[in-house]
């Protein structure tokens, strides 16, 4: 039997929003292991003035394996 865990987490890049996404995932295989999948829950931009995009934020629930 196997349990899975999930958390909630949020991202952000300048670049993408599949580069936040990355940059989440990335960040928290730094702590947490076997890492199953994930959810984009939500996805906001930060724009400056004149409606150019400046930052993509996400906001992620992970899953991953309990031992």
């Amino acid at each position: 039997m196997s349990v899975a865990k999930v958390i909630e987490l949020n991202a952000s890049s300048p670049k993408s929003m599949e580069d936040a996404v990355q940059q989440g995932l990335s960040k928290c295989a730094e702590s947490v292991k076997g890492i199953k999948g994930a959810w984009v829950n939500e996805i906001k931009v930060v724009t400056d003035d004149a409606g150019k995009v400046q930052e993509w934020r996400v906001n992620l629930r992970v899953s991953f394996v309990v031992n």
